[in-house]
């Protein structure tokens, strides 16, 4: 190995005096000249300290970097593509104006001796916790339940060092990453099956179409946390009442804890669908909801979500789970931003949440557009209706991975392919709504001549 070191050396050349000046001004000319060492070292440099095993298991990288680097490799061969994302669910419509004020308000009070705040409550502004609880959830759940966070991809990360190592988990199956990698991260798991794709110590839920991606959940052994979705990412599924209180009932008889992510609630559009674990009977027993104002109001660049822990919700020592979750907040984390949760609080405003409807209407609108074009060339569709997603079956043999990479190919469109959300993805295509429309007409277009049978 060989280390090169640049060093300047600067000397001082001349030094001039202007008279002219009741003060005397002194310049010095530098005159400079680069100079090399090289030390050779016949030794790599390698620390004492080992690595954490546990990153030894994880397959591959992380579902969307994969997914960019794959985009810029295609790029970089093509560099006149006009390549259009329906890949990685990141919103494009701008903060609308009552929210940006928000933020905006939350900016200027720092610039004002009365208005500046430094460090906040690590579980978030109370009246933002307020706000949530009363305008999000209706009263169903109580401001002190409320930890006001930097996002829900984040606080899925607490959750698990508050879990620890030795619980076992069951996450829906395909699913969102971060569920698995986590608890693979927190060496939960054993080695990955080579054949199955899938993790020892963890049970994956079959949801495909044809139980209506919902799991049987009484069919698969018990696990000490349940992971699930709805609406669903990748699927775009949402569960309906019945079902919900059919994972409650058998979360509770168990003993399991129901992780509920509800970051996708406001693109429920149908009438009598939970927006909200806490709507059903009994969940404040057994769940957790983790959700985040990413998809709500553009703020996947802003960062800030929130996880609802019930005070009902115990441990088998009886112990408090909220109390333990506190602690890793108040240990690992120093507080959502300020400007952040000046933007959450018009959020849960009457006109922040007019906003908010007026930008789901508009994704939602682009995802009934995708939906109609893959059914007008012969595909089973699934999703677009609740949520931002449209999960498109492709042809029997066919591989999700492969599609991708036609698609991108013939069509310079991105897309995700089924089989990074987990093994039970493999066989469909993740189609995102979070796009400008005359992109989504114009990947419509393009996709109608590359996808067709």
């Amino acid at each position: 190995m060989k280390i090169i070191f640049l060093s300047l050396l600067a000397t001082a050349t001349s030094l001039t005096v202007n008279p002219s000046l009741s003060t005397s001004t002194w310049t010095w000319t530098w005159t400079s000249t680069w100079t090399s060492t090289s030390l050779t070292s016949t030794t790599a440099l390698h620390s004492k300290v080992n690595r954490n095993p546990n990153f030894d298991k994880l397959a591959g990288g992380y579902l969307f970097p994969e997914i960019g680097r794959r985009r810029s490799a295609f790029l970089a061969s093509n560099p006149d593509a006009k390549v259009i994302s329906l890949g990685i669910g990141d919103t494009t419509q701008p903060i609308p104006p009552t929210i940006l004020a928000g933020l905006q308000a939350g900016v200027d009070k720092l610039g004002t001796s009365e208005g500046y705040t430094g460090y906040g409550a690590e579980q978030g502004n109370g009246l933002l916790r307020e706000k949530i609880a009363s305008s999000l959830y209706g009263g169903k759940i109580l401001p002190e339940e409320v930890f006001v966070s930097d996002g829900a991809k984040c606080d899925i990360m607490r959750l698990q060092q508050m879990f620890g190592s030795e619980v076992t988990t069951a996450v829906q199956d395909p699913s969102y990453p971060v569920y698995v990698d986590t608890s693979v991260m927190l060496g939960q798991t054993g080695l990955q099956d080579e054949a199955t794709s899938q993790y020892d110590n963890i049970v994956y839920m079959p949801c495909n179409s044809e139980n209506g991606f919902f799991p049987d959940l009484g069919s698969v052994p018990r696990t000490d946390v349940v992971y699930f979705c709805s609406p669903n990412n990748p699927t775009g599924v949402a569960a309906t009442k019945g079902q919900l209180e059919e994972i409650v009932r058998i979360c509770k008889e168990r003993g399991s804890i129901l992780v509920f992510d509800a970051a996708y609630a406001p693109f429920i559009r149908t009438p009598g669908v939970p927006k909200s674990i806490f709507e059903i009977e009994g969940a404040r027993d057994c769940a957790i909801e983790v959700n985040s104002f990413s998809k709500y109001a553009g703020f996947t660049g802003v960062r800030l979500g929130w996880t609802v822990i019930p005070n009902e919700l115990k441990f088998a020592d009886g112990s408090s789970v909220k109390t333990d979750f506190n602690r890793v907040m108040t240990t690992a984390f120093n507080g959502a931003s300020n400007i952040a949760q000046s933007g959450g609080l018009a959020c849960c405003s009457p006109e922040g949440l007019g906003e908010i409807k007026v930008l789901i209407d508009y994704y939602l609108e682009n995802a009934a557009l995708l939906r109609e074009m893959a059914e007008s060339i012969g595909y089973e569709v699934f999703g677009g209706t609740d949520a931002p997603y449209i999960f498109v079956k492709l042809p029997e043999g066919k591989s999700s991975w492969d599609t991708f990479s036609e698609i991108l190919e013939k069509a310079q469109v991105v897309t995700i392919p089924g089989a990074g959300f987990g093994p039970g993805g493999e066989g469909y295509l993740r189609l995102s709504a979070f796009a400008p429309r005359e992109a989504i007409i114009e990947a419509c277009t393009r996709l109608t001549t590359a996808m067709k049978k």
